[in-house]
């Protein structure tokens, strides 16, 4: 075991998913609060339009990124089970398809995204004074999918071998650029919206380049070997047999989003302003129970290959509860410090009181999704992706939308459309977990 790599099938469940979920917790948070550092600096320094502009593009930036992050969670998962039943020969096959598909995935998403997004945003009823500033900011910050697509790619082969800090120093140093290059043209360059999209892609580049650099230099077995880069016809079909149906689990969110921030746009600026600025909680809270989920899936695959099923269910329930209290205890955290957080992004006393209303419905229902998000990783460890994915349609975007058009179309409150987060989360978790319990069950003693 290399110094940086973590045997997943041994020892404490609860102190090493702990260890191991940490510096991805402190990965995750880097990425926000260097996200929430494009937001904040064009809202102190560019104005109220240049952050509803920047914020209006928020659902559409976490669809796609949410996409990429969901075939990462695959090959995460894959190359998980291979390390615990240490086939060597089908883990090297794996990595190097799996970095060709990220690289093709990652430039789909740019081309398509640039040549759709003002139709997209108009679709999602963009506010005309803010469209011209949110089509430029997304068209430059989409040129950073192919590298943001290859990061995701290495950060998840480099998790299925518990190696979670290497991954953490090559985003901080990124993420610092990334601040200082915000600072630059927004203030210096006078760029606004474009600088901060600028330097985004700039630290997205870095980030890539540093860990596609570690993944040709080690010698572990997951490593890159220019010369064995090509596409294994069968690794080919495992990959997207579970990466695909888990990158739509993600792409679904966002879609059910989309119909949400259509709603939001329904309101007044102030409404529309400051819900984006409310909105800037969820990816905090969302990528630190993330790190759990990442953990779960990891474990219970490596877990499922060496045969060892006690340490699954294990790993489900340590990974579940430390889930829920992070959602819980921030949640409510988030709530006491309304004032301070949302002052961050703006100076505007009205938008404050608009994300205040968000936050005050939310600060609750963030626990509820670890119930449903956590069970998900954990039949994603399992190699189960498909009927997840259904669950996830039926419970996240159809039942999101009927209340959209029945419940919010009654009431028409900003608090009403706030409510259906909880609820289908509620209801989509059930689900879940009855799903997990039937698979689980029926697990033999061989891997995949």
């Amino acid at each position: 075991m290399k110094k940086y790599e973590m045997n997943l099938c041994e020892g404490s469940l609860f102190k090493k998913i702990a260890i191991f979920s940490i510096p991805l917790m402190f990965s995750n948070i880097l990425q926000v609060l260097f996200n929430m550092s494009d937001i904040a600096v064009v809202g102190k320094f560019a104005g109220s339009l240049a952050l509803g502009s920047v914020g209006s593009t928020s659902i559409l930036v976490t669809l796609f990124t949410g996409l990429l992050i969901g075939f990462a969670g695959g090959i995460n998962a894959l190359t998980a089970l291979y390390i615990g039943s240490r086939s060597d020969k089908d883990l090297t096959e794996t990595v190097h398809t799996a970095a060709i598909l990220s690289f093709i995935l990652g430039m789909l998403l740019m081309i398509f995204g640039i040549l759709f997004t003002p139709q997209v945003l108009r679709l999602i009823n963009t506010k005309d004074e803010l469209i011209n500033g949110a089509v430029l900011y997304l068209r430059i910050y989409l040129l950073g999918m192919p590298a943001l697509s290859m990061y995701n790619f290495g950060n998840a082969v480099l998790s299925a071998a518990g190696d979670t800090r290497r991954p953490l120093y090559y985003l901080t140093f990124a993420g610092i650029l990334n601040v200082i290059l915000n600072l630059f043209f927004v203030i210096v360059c006078k760029l606004d919206v474009a600088g901060v999209a600028i330097a985004s892609i700039s630290s997205q580049y870095i980030s890539a380049l540093l860990i596609l650099r570690l993944l040709l230099k080690t010698d572990s077995s997951f490593g890159i070997t220019l010369s064995a880069l090509h596409m294994t016809r069968d690794k080919v079909r495992r990959i997207l047999s579970i990466s695909v149906p888990s990158a739509f689990q993600n792409t679904i969110f966002a879609i059910a989003n989309l119909f949400v921030q259509t709603g939001v746009n329904s309101f007044d600026h102030i409404m529309v302003e400051g819900n984006s600025a409310a909105q800037n909680a969820d990816p905090l809270l969302y990528d630190l129970m993330a790190a759990i989920y990442t953990a779960c899936a990891s474990f219970i695959a490596q877990n499922y290959g060496a045969q060892k099923k006690d340490r699954v269910l294990k790993s489900y329930f340590i990974s579940l509860f430390y889930s829920f209290m992070i959602g819980l205890v921030l949640g409510c955290a988030l709530y006491l410090f309304r004032y301070p957080f949302l002052s961050l992004f703006t100076n505007d006393r009205e938008v404050v009181d608009a994300g205040i209303i968000r936050l005050s419905v939310m600060a609750l229902s963030y626990s509820i999704s670890a119930f449903m998000d956590c069970t998900i990783a954990a039949s994603r460890g399992l190699g189960k992706t498909i009927v997840p994915t259904v669950m996830v349609i039926l419970g996240s975007c159809v039942f999101r939308i009927i209340w959209i058009y029945t419940i919010f179309a009654y009431f028409h409150t900003i608090q009403s459309l706030y409510l259906l987060y909880a609820f289908s989360w509620s209801i989509t978790a059930l689900a879940q977990i009855i799903y997990f319990v039937i698979i689980y069950r029926r697990i033999g003693k061989q891997p995949l």
